[in-house]
């Protein structure tokens, strides 16, 4: 098991190094996040404990349930799925640094207020719904600089950059045009100067459409089949909010 995904994580490296190379990049640009869903407790020590130090969960009952066994190896927890207002408590009880997932106002402001009470803050990303999917989350393209507008003003979020699944497809251009889209988001948010909004992240970029990501911008690349291996459950599984876990 160890040897399995030691091997996986130096491929996606070389991978990553790679298509830095080709787009004229340094790959100190571009981190890797481990997407941790369904990966036991002990594979994903054991990438901790190999030079890797971001992973993310996507649902919250996971992220409690590998928390203790996780705790003491230095990382840093981000979250990436859709999440519940009513799970916003948790997120900060065990020790998320960013929430990748942000997309609509009702969440933020409940972020806000259990952050107030905290006396904390926590970096967010904006998720964008890039490819248009009624199955995908993340806000519509047009209404970002709206949403961003107002979540600025809670200054208990900082705003980082932006998220996007992108689209599912094996026709790279296809995929690309959503990674496009976020990278010209980013660049037109900049131009508006808003206050207390940064754009440095674009967290774009998967397992299978790395490279080009890559190519387009990205800043983080989510990998985890690559790594871990392939899962048992469908990709509707972790996107499903009507799965209350």
């Amino acid at each position: 098991m160890k040897e399995d995904i030691l091997h996986n994580l130096e491929i996606i490296n070389q991978r990553i190094k790679y298509a830095c190379e080709k787009a004229g990049r340094n790959s100190d640009e571009v981190k890797l996040l481990l997407a941790t869903k369904t990966v036991s407790v002990e594979r994903i020590k054991i990438a901790l404990k190999n030079g890797q130090t971001l992973i993310a969960e996507n649902k919250v009952q996971e992220l409690k349930e590998k928390y203790e066994d996780l705790k003491d190896i230095p990382h840093e927890n981000h979250f990436i799925g859709h999440l519940q207002t009513n799970k916003t408590k948790d997120i900060l009880k065990y020790d998320v640094s960013c929430v990748q997932s942000l997309d609509r106002l009702d969440l933020a402001e409940k972020l806000h207020q259990r952050l107030l009470l905290e006396g904390k803050t926590m970096d967010v990303l904006i998720q964008v719904n890039t490819s248009n999917e009624e199955s995908k989350f993340g806000i519509h393209p047009d209404n970002v600089v709206e949403l961003i507008k107002n979540v600025s003003k809670l200054d208990t979020l900082k705003i980082k950059g932006l998220m996007t699944i992108g689209l599912f497809s094996v026709e790279t251009e296809k995929v690309r045009a959503c990674f496009k889209l976020l990278k010209k988001l980013q660049q037109e948010i900049i131009q508006q100067n808003i206050p207390n909004v940064e754009m440095k992240e674009l967290s774009m970029g998967m397992s299978g459409d790395l490279e080009t990501a890559i190519e387009e911008g990205s800043t983080i690349v989510r990998v985890g089949t690559a790594v871990f291996g392939t899962r048992i459950y469908p990709d509707s599984y972790y996107w499903d909010e009507t799965l209350n876990l």
